[in-house]
């Protein structure tokens, strides 16, 4: 079996832990440079705000009922990692699938256990964390999507629901199922479906999966069989390594000053590198790019990028951070007002088996890097992104986020830690 532990308005819950006072109150975290609603609560969705709503849209009296924060990424980082700690109590293998989402492997469990095991797990992520989840269980992924959202939307079912593939009550289930509530049915799929009369979960479930797979994809084929109960995506496939990795976002007031895009890029670069070394890769080459505001066609535009391959497939901060920094000099153009960068880092191979240029010169410089760069991951880690990194940031500079509403990052940061008073 296999279980979706899936927490409740994430973002949300993460702030409600260190302030109990926004518990029933409309609450919304907003994205970066506090553009637009990227997470609610449940009485602020009551009061009609949508996902992706801009936040200046939110005005008059609705305005005056809300709490719009600034996403504060470090925090629910943190708090993410501490919710799977929690479940690996529960399970002997755990996928994390998303920041608020993970994947168990209840192989080998009784049935008869499995409504019990779970409840014992979402309590003591509760107790330890402070984070409500919701828990589907059943014998492929796509079926323990669903469970997970008869969990969440099923008074009767508390948090918990355990599916089984051949009742009669998921039966009456997926029939209900709009087909785009299926895990990885997009629109346009969607669309194509309903013109064969597949509008149901239950409809595509008894469709032919050879037919499906002649006339959509191997992926759409491995959906059906899912939602029959057939696991035919492994845990680990959740996992598997990312194929390029983007780092970049907009900035919080424009620049053409090449001190502070050189700031950014050295940014993205270096993280980029961290998640290379996270997932155990490498990469060949790298591509950097700028943009200026597309929408402000009063201003000079201008939307560079350049491919630079690497001297050698790495993971090394430094050696990607200066690889970037050169590509940025070859684009950058002055007096034009750049809104974004980023870097993207291509051809990405596994770490464990390349194999090595035995005509490459070593003069230990590479292990000394190596050393290094773990040295890097391990203060990090411990004190938080960002605690040490690659060169001179300013913390006004314009490529930084606007967060006028930002929480203390209570979990990574010792000078923001909450204070108890007795």
């Amino acid at each position: 079996m296999i279980a979706l532990v899936d927490c409740n308005n994430f973002y949300v819950s993460c702030e409600r832990v260190f302030d109990p006072s926004l518990r029933g109150k409309p609450v919304g975290v907003l994205s970066n440079n506090d553009g637009c609603v990227i997470a609610r609560s449940q009485e602020i969705k009551d009061l009609g705000v949508a996902m992706g709503m801009p936040a200046f849209k939110i005005e008059g009296a609705l305005r005056r009922q809300c709490i719009l924060l600034s996403s504060n990424y470090a925090l629910y980082g943190d708090m993410s990692r501490r919710v799977v700690d929690t479940l690996r109590e529960f399970a002997p293998a755990v996928e994390v699938y998303s920041i608020d989402e993970c994947f168990l492997d209840l192989a080998g469990m009784a049935p008869a256990g499995l409504d019990a095991h779970c409840r014992r797990l979402r309590h003591t992520v509760m107790r330890h964390t402070g984070i409500p989840v919701g828990v589907g269980v059943a014998t492929s992924r796509t079926l323990a999507k669903i469970a997970n959202h008869q969990a969440k939307k099923d008074p009767r079912a508390d948090g918990v629901h355990v599916l089984e593939a051949d009742s009669a009550a998921t039966r009456a289930l997926l029939q209900r199922l709009p087909v785009t509530e299926v895990w990885g049915v997009a629109g346009r799929t969607a669309a194509r479906l309903g013109q064969l009369g597949i509008e149901s979960a239950w409809q595509l479930r008894e469709a032919d999966p050879k037919h499906i797979r002649r006339h959509f994809s191997v992926v759409l084929e491995r959906t059906v069989r899912e939602l029959r109960g057939e696991s035919c995506i492994r845990l680990d496939d959740v996992g598997a390594p990312r194929e390029r990795i983007m780092t970049s976002r907009s900035f919080g007031r424009p620049t053409d000053d090449l001190a502070q895009l050189r700031q950014a890029v050295r940014a993205h670069a270096g993280r980029g590198a961290e998640k290379l070394r996270g997932q155990g890769s490498v990469a060949r080459a790298l591509l950097v790019f700028l943009k200026t505001n597309k929408h402000r066609q009063d201003l000079p535009q201008h939307h560079p990028s350049l491919v630079v391959p690497l001297a050698r497939p790495s993971d090394d901060s430094l050696e990607i951070v200066a690889t970037a920094t050169r590509a940025l000099a070859r684009i950058y153009r002055p007096g034009h007002q750049y809104m974004k960068a980023g870097v993207m880092l291509l051809d990405i191979a596994d770490k464990a088996s390349l194999q090595q240029d035995l005509f490459a010169v070593d003069d230990g410089k590479k292990e000394r890097n190596q050393r290094l760069m773990d040295t890097l991951d391990a203060i990090n880690q411990k004190h938080g992104r960002g605690a040490l990194s690659l060169g001179k940031t300013s913390v006004d500079a314009a490529w930084q986020l606007k967060c006028e509403h930002r929480t203390s990052r209570y979990t990574t940061r010792w000078d923001e830690l909450p204070i108890a008073r007795l």
